[in-house]
């Protein structure tokens, strides 16, 4: 799978992924579809769409744990053992969940925007597998401009753009209108994974469920 443009959406199964940098099972379900991509030798064209997890994020964030806690109702002990369970999952996916104790949930209304401004230069994929990496891997600030800048030029993006783009906030009313338009389709959770612009699969489904999806919408184009 590699980067597209518009124009290969005709040729190829379009595959849009709404969802969350800072969502761990937004990766996991993403390395699942992955996985059944290859599985099945299905080519696909992969766009990656807006969501906020915590739109009212305060710009320093907020502890993991507190914030689940108080989101959630997520005890210490549950939120030790899904941490545990997410690690698994990435092991067997080939992602290094790398959780602590003192990690933060950051807001990421900076890091849609500089997906935003990545896509047209062909690095949005790139990018947004730059950006789970940093958070749940080096557990790196990622509503942070200079840390954002940093993470552009690692999939060969010009930083000084990258953090004129973050300051003057060009794209931030195009993050809007898209977070929107998903919103407005009844998405309220991540990862929303849209096949082929018609068929709206929600939460991570695992491999074989992906697969089973990637084969059933090869045979209908087929007949």
């Amino acid at each position: 799978m590699s980067e597209t443009t518009d124009q290969d959406f005709d040729d190829l199964l379009q595959i849009d992924i709404v969802s969350d940098v800072v969502c761990p099972w937004c990766i996991v379900g993403f390395k699942q579809l992955e996985q059944a991509l290859q599985v099945t030798g299905t080519s696909a064209a992969v766009k990656w769409h807006p969501f906020e997890l915590n739109p009212q994020m305060a710009e320093e964030g907020e502890n993991l744990r507190e914030h689940l806690a108080a989101k959630y109702g997520t005890t210490p002990e549950q939120s030790v053992k899904a941490r545990e369970n997410l690690s698994t999952l990435g092991i067997h996916l080939g992602f290094q969940f790398n959780f602590s104790d003192d990690m933060r949930m950051a807001n990421t209304f900076r890091a849609h925007q500089m997906i935003h401004w990545a896509g047209p230069q062909g690095k949005e994929h790139q990018l947004k597998m730059a950006l789970f990496e940093a958070h749940f891997q080096r557990r790196e600030n990622v509503n942070d401009l200079h840390i954002l800048a940093d993470i552009a030029t690692r999939v060969g993006l010009d930083r000084d753009q990258a953090l004129k783009v973050l300051e003057d906030e060009r794209f931030a009313q195009n993050v809007r209108d898209e977070q929107s338009f998903w919103t407005s389709q009844g998405i309220k959770g991540v990862p929303a994974v849209i096949f082929d612009r018609r068929h709206l699969i929600t939460g991570a489904q695992g491999v074989d469920n992906y697969a089973a999806i990637l084969r059933q919408l090869s045979g209908n184009a087929a007949a």
